[in-house]
């Protein structure tokens, strides 16, 4: 038999769409679990920027919160913390030059630690879980000449004006740790002068004008009266370590240096961030109507190839 050209391109592009069907059936199969927001201070909404806790120049080398997660899984899937980032890529915010292109980073690590709860004092338990990831970090902005009077050197998203600039980081897990009821976040990195490990004065962006972007990261805080998902144990507390006892609302008499519980004076300033977690076994359904409006896609255990192999199974069940 001969095979012309066209059979050939015929052929191969059914056995394209075949290899298409069955790629696509074993994604479906192996389809992750939904993740479900068990802990929430950020909201849907990232506005232009937000109140912030500086680093470099409140002398900080972690800082966040203890919450309590909400009804839902336990397997963590990813932690979100706003961030809010004042550098510029040319010139400087506290100057009103500042200048960055259009989409221009710097890349820089970060690293979320989940602890327990101490069963006494002010401090930390044990550690859950410790990630370092690395994530390019937007420069805020350019001075925009719509920001003028006390304004002026501020960028504008077309209504307000801002110093710095709100941006979401997601630190990812692979589901295999089961969080407590009960957690502290953390979040920690390295400036020029603080930090586990402190990158120093001489570095090249250290010399330069417009300094470093990382000596001008801050954590995001909120406003709100209370978390959207989930429960700030303390909404008038943090949990922050910095070297300078002053910055303390007890002036650092239960220790400086250390990351550990501090209040009464954060009223009105809560740490911003998302923890997501997913079950690592949903199913099997109940019922048919279960598997109706794709309802077939969430289950894991069994998974199935499409909304009827998902009825059959519950029919047969």
């Amino acid at each position: 038999m001969i095979i012309t050209t066209k059979k050939m391109r015929c052929l191969a592009l059914a056995t394209s769409l075949a290899i298409g069907i069955t790629m696509s059936a074993l994604t479906t199969a192996n389809a992750a679990p939904p993740a479900v927001v068990v802990y929430d201070s950020i909201g849907s909404a990232v506005p232009g920027n937000v109140p912030s806790q500086p680093f470099q120049a409140q002398q900080t080398s972690e800082f966040g919160d203890r919450v309590v997660l909400a009804a839902g899984p336990r397997n963590l899937t990813s932690v979100t913390v706003l961030m809010s980032s004042w550098g510029c890529q040319r010139g400087s915010w506290n100057l009103g030059d500042c200048l960055t292109a259009p989409a221009a980073t710097f890349s820089h690590p970060l690293t979320l630690t989940i602890y327990n709860p101490p069963s006494v004092g002010l401090g930390v338990g044990t550690t859950i879980v410790s990630s370092t990831q690395t994530f390019n970090i937007p420069f805020r902005p350019s001075a925009d000449s719509r920001c003028i009077g006390a304004d002026a050197g501020k960028w504008s998203d077309g209504t307000t004006c801002f110093n710095g600039f709100a941006t979401p980081v997601t630190f990812t897990f692979d589901g295999s740790v089961v969080l407590p009821n009960d957690v502290i976040w953390g979040i920690s990195f390295n400036t020029s002068g603080f930090g586990a490990s402190p990158l120093g004065y001489g570095t090249a962006c250290a010399t330069a004008l417009e300094g470093c972007g990382y000596d001008a990261l801050n954590v995001g805080l909120s406003g709100a009266a209370t978390a959207i998902v989930g429960t700030d144990l303390a909404s008038n507390g943090v949990y922050w370590d910095t070297d300078t006892a002053s910055l303390y609302c007890d002036g650092g008499t239960a220790g400086v240096g250390t990351f550990r519980s501090d209040g009464p004076c954060w009223t009105g300033f809560r740490p911003t961030a998302s923890i997501a977690t997913s079950d690592p076994t949903v199913g099997p359904p109940t019922n048919r109507d279960q598997c109706k409006k794709d309802g077939w896609k969430t289950f894991n255990n069994p998974a199935f190839k499409n909304q009827g192999d998902c009825v059959s199974f519950s029919n047969h069940s």
